[in-house]
């Protein structure tokens, strides 16, 4: 059923979707996993690599781990392009927030411009803050980065999907039944921890990477909330993503000179 919009609430926080929606949107995340798996599973069959061979190639397997989740988010994306479509009849992009940044006097280029230089120095600060609190296990994330192949498509993914998919997701569509039900500034540390938490797998049990992380999602919300745009979380995100591979790339030498794998 759809929430009643309150007239009184701030334009931006109206979505005609409520929690149903996001349990729903949750189950379809969860169900969607197994079948990305299984349908490259199958494509990767196609191709003569059978599922032992991508279990005992951490090539192989790294590719397939980037290419479900890859998959998993066109279709999450898709989802929700169907559902504002067909059941709201609403437009999808503005509908989940989408709008351009009212800048006032201030030059619109320089508002983009100082939301991407934030976005860089968040991932300075970040990752000084990680190398100060330091880990003891081995992160997950950090096998993808073992080979040339799997490096460049994760931060292709990285800049150019991800956080395209998860603003739409966390600041579009998660966050505005946050705020409306418990308040903005409630919403935005909820939607900042939930953030953080979908990806700790990532870091393998690297809780205090884990609360750096939620502390990025919540300054990426606390954008979106001031601004009433997803826009602005999305230029912090892209510009906080593309600081990260840019550093490893300089790193690297250019995926010359990887980290070993096992």
């Amino acid at each position: 059923m759809q929430p009643p919009l309150q007239p009184l609430l701030p334009e931006d926080l109206r979505a005609p979707w409520g929690w149903t929606d996001l349990l729903l949107l949750g189950l379809i995340a969860i169900f969607g996993t197994g079948v990305a798996a299984l349908f490259l599973t199958g494509i990767f069959s196609a191709f003569g690599i059978k599922p032992g061979h991508i279990q005992g190639s951490e090539s192989e397997r790294n590719l397939f781990i980037i290419l479900d989740q890859a998959l998993l988010s066109l279709g999450l994306l898709t989802y929700l392009m169907a559902q504002m479509r067909h059941r709201f009849n609403k437009p999808f992009w503005s509908t989940l927030g989408w709008r351009e940044i009212e800048t006032g006097k201030t030059p619109r280029i320089v508002a983009y411009l100082g939301l991407i230089f934030g976005g860089f120095t968040l991932s300075i600060l970040i990752q000084l803050a990680s190398a100060g609190i330091g880990t003891k296990t081995k992160m997950p994330i950090e096998t993808l980065f073992h080979d040339r192949r799997s490096a460049f498509l994760l931060m292709l993914m990285g800049v150019l999907l991800a956080p395209l998919v998860e603003e739409t997701i966390f600041r579009g569509y998660i966050y505005p039944v946050l705020a409306r039900t418990f308040g903005v500034g409630t919403g935005v540390i909820a939607t900042g921890v939930l953030f953080g938490l979908l990806h700790a797998p990532q870091l393998g049990g690297a809780w205090g990477q884990t609360a750096l992380l939620i502390v990025v999602g919540i300054v990426f919300t606390f954008a979106r909330a001031a601004t009433r745009t997803v826009m602005a979380s999305y230029l912090l995100h892209v510009s906080y993503n593309s600081f990260l591979f840019l550093a490893f790339l300089l790193a690297s030498h250019g995926l010359r000179h990887l980290p070993p794998g096992r």
